[in-house]
């Protein structure tokens, strides 16, 4: 079968999977144990917090391994908001998060708070003058994702760092698909806290990290937790670390030839659907936009239909975000960008990674051309 639908989930690696193999032979002990097969664990730990800390440009005591990108953004949000001194119940983010977060808002909602939800322009970005007009006195946090998952459109997080610095609003984005495919640096961004998952970089899954500026104050969400400083409870996954930080550092050495050569296959599939006249219109920015992930609406054939018809052919695409799958409602991001709900349940997105090859391509715009033709 031919994987289009790497912005999901990625197969792991080999060099991850070994790494992790080692790991768990070799540094089986808990890193909280007092001995020193537990004391071996922990100092491997502590590199990896070390080394994953030099690939966004912080420091090492901000770093809090967790179970992947969705935890990642509950947990800094919550102990973000627990442990702030600010007075204030607004909160800011956009109307096409990940479902982690639209979710986790709508609960702090429940809870008493107010939230701006900021709208966007047809390809999916967020207006900074927006942004400015929504901060209020009250305003404690904003979280702004760095790219989407759906059509991959970037989002300009470092002027959007600047402009919640300015106002004394602390910054949380999610960084589950830019991380590993374009640069990251907290620093340069005014990134307060952020959310990294392995599984989307040819790690292991059930792995990920959060990381919080340790100038910046928070509480433990879960009280009486001893696990990563008290940011989570259960024991550290000390393997699966490991693996996540090999796959890390082998995708940021290789960052700028995976980008080169996504961006060529991106350009040979779009191509080929202009020149195929396929009825078929791509979503996203035409610039600041993530290379390996293409959105598009089909016209007139339902998202699912498409999927369907794809993977009796043998091609594995998705109609948005796996954490969405199930749900009726069409595409949340195809809706923000101003598309009536009709229109928007045609959406399909296709991703591609390391072992997308042209013959793939290829092989994807034929099918698309005998779906579309029917």
């Amino acid at each position: 079968m031919i994987y289009m639908d790497y912005a999901a989930t990625t197969p792991i690696r080999e060099e991850a999977l070994n790494a992790f193999i080692d790991a768990s032979k070799n540094y089986y002990g808990n890193p909280s144990s007092l001995h020193d097969i537990g004391s071996k664990a922990s100092t491997l730990l502590e590199t990896c917090r070390i080394e994953l800390a030099k690939l966004i440009g912080g420091q090492e005591e901000g770093i809090f391994f967790t179970s992947g990108g969705s935890e990642s953004n509950i947990l800094a949000i919550r102990s973000l908001l627990k442990g702030t001194n600010k007075q204030g119940k607004h909160l800011i983010t956009t109307q096409i998060e990940h479902s982690s977060v639209l979710n986790l808002f709508k609960q702090l909602e429940d809870e008493g708070y107010t939230v701006t939800y900021l709208g966007v322009d047809s390809y999916g970005q967020i207006d900074l003058q927006e942004l400015k007009e929504s901060i209020t006195v009250e305003t404690v946090l904003a979280s702004i994702h760095h790219a989407n998952s759906e059509i991959g459109t970037i989002q300009p997080i470092e002027e959007v760092g600047s402009i919640l610095k300015e106002h004394n609003v602390l910054f949380h984005t999610d960084t589950v698909q830019t991380f590993g495919k374009i640069p990251v640096h907290v620093l340069d961004s005014h990134i307060d806290s952020l959310s990294i998952s392995s599984h989307k970089i040819y790690g292991p899954k059930g792995v990920g990290a959060c990381y919080i500026n340790p100038t910046i104050k928070w509480t433990p969400y879960f009280d009486y937790t001893s696990h990563e400083k008290g940011f989570r409870p259960g024991t550290v996954n000390v393997p699966g670390i490991v693996s996540f930080l090999y796959a890390a550092q082998l995708i940021h050495q290789e960052m700028d030839v995976n980008d080169k050569r996504l961006s060529q296959l991106r350009t040979t599939l779009l191509n080929g659907i202009e020149e195929k006249a396929l009825p078929i219109h791509i979503e996203g920015h035409p610039t600041n936009v993530l290379s390996n992930i293409i959105g598009a609406i089909v016209k007139g054939i339902e998202g699912q239909l498409t999927m369907l018809e794809c993977n009796r052919r043998n091609i594995a695409i998705s109609t948005g975000s796996a954490c969405s799958v199930g749900k009726q409602a069409p595409s949340k991001t195809m809706i923000a960008t101003g598309k009536d709900p009709q229109t928007a349940k045609q959406f399909i997105r296709l991703s591609i990674g390391r072992h997308t090859t042209e013959t793939d391509i290829a092989k994807v715009l034929e099918v698309l051309d005998e779906i579309t033709s029917k």
